[in-house]
């Protein structure tokens, strides 16, 4: 058993020979309990390492493993009972005839017996705040709470790495903010490694660790303060840091040197407090 959740091995990948790498040499781990997100500019690669992951796509180059098994068609199935992934439109995912039908397809294929399935369907549509509505039709929902039932869906068959791929982006800031604190609350309580591709810098500052990507490649990875702190860089390759970090700057500018790159808020007037109380 490998000690990590996932593993990527100088993985390359391109989706016509005639096309340049999407992705080139990329390798990382993902530790159990971890929680990543993984940022870049649009068509950095992004998207691929998710669908790499989850076996929709197989590298050229590169060896992939989930749980210590290597991605491969013929281990594919066995991936994806270890592997749950929210797409950006959940329009791909739903199957069922009503809300409750659809978190249950995924247990119904994994042979979940009704009674657990049906204390599955009434857990996660309570996480998602999504419970009034066990018997509407999804065609019904706004876009919001078909995403919410998506995600629910996906808690349901209780996978060990959670993939959230610009999930939240139909979400309104609060919904966002309200769902990302339930999924770091249950990625803890069920010691999930959840790994979030996402531009929200409000999801990107949550993170464990940052993985950057430009052009295809790693470009750096570290905390989400390590990353901010080298926010010129990150303007460079088109990446936008947190408005915090541009305030940090304008005081610098006046005279003000804080020790940290603060994240949010808190931080920095904490950080401020500091600052005067050592002057």
């Amino acid at each position: 058993m490998s000690a990590y959740r996932v593993e990527f091995r100088n993985v390359s990948f391109k989706y016509d020979n005639e096309q340049p790498w999407v992705l080139k040499d990329c390798s990382f781990t993902v530790d159990p309990d971890e929680s990543i997100a993984i940022i870049g500019h649009n068509g950095s690669g992004k998207s691929t390492i998710a669908k790499l992951m989850n076996g929709l796509l197989f590298p050229q180059e590169g060896e992939i493993f989930i749980e210590g098994m290597e991605v491969t068609p013929e281990t594919v199935w066995d991936i994806r009972k270890e592997v749950g992934m929210v797409f950006q439109n959940p329009d791909n995912q739903f199957v069922g005839t009503t809300v409750q039908d659809d978190v249950a397809f995924g247990m119904e294929n994994r042979g979940v017996p009704r009674k657990e399935m049906r204390k599955r369907i009434d857990e996660t549509l309570h996480i998602v705040g999504m419970t009034e509505y066990v018997l509407t039709e999804p065609h019904r929902l706004s876009g919001g709470q078909k995403q919410r039932v998506a995600i629910a869906s996906v808690l349901a068959i209780q996978p060990n790495v959670l993939i959230l791929d610009e999930a939240t982006a139909m979400l309104d800031p609060r919904g966002r903010k309200e769902i990302m604190n339930t999924l770091h609350r249950v990625q803890t309580e069920r010691s999930v490694s959840l790994i979030t591709i996402t531009h929200d810098l409000h999801e990107v500052i949550q993170a464990e660790r940052v993985i950057v990507l430009n052009k295809g490649e790693i470009w750096d990875e570290g905390t989400p303060r390590e990353i901010f702190a080298k926010k010129k860089a990150l303007r460079e390759i088109g990446l936008d840091v947190p408005f915090i970090t541009t305030l940090k700057d304008e005081l610098e500018k006046s005279g003000i040197h804080l020790e940290q790159e603060p994240l949010n808020h808190e931080q920095l007037l904490e950080d401020l407090w500091i600052y005067h109380s050592n002057m």
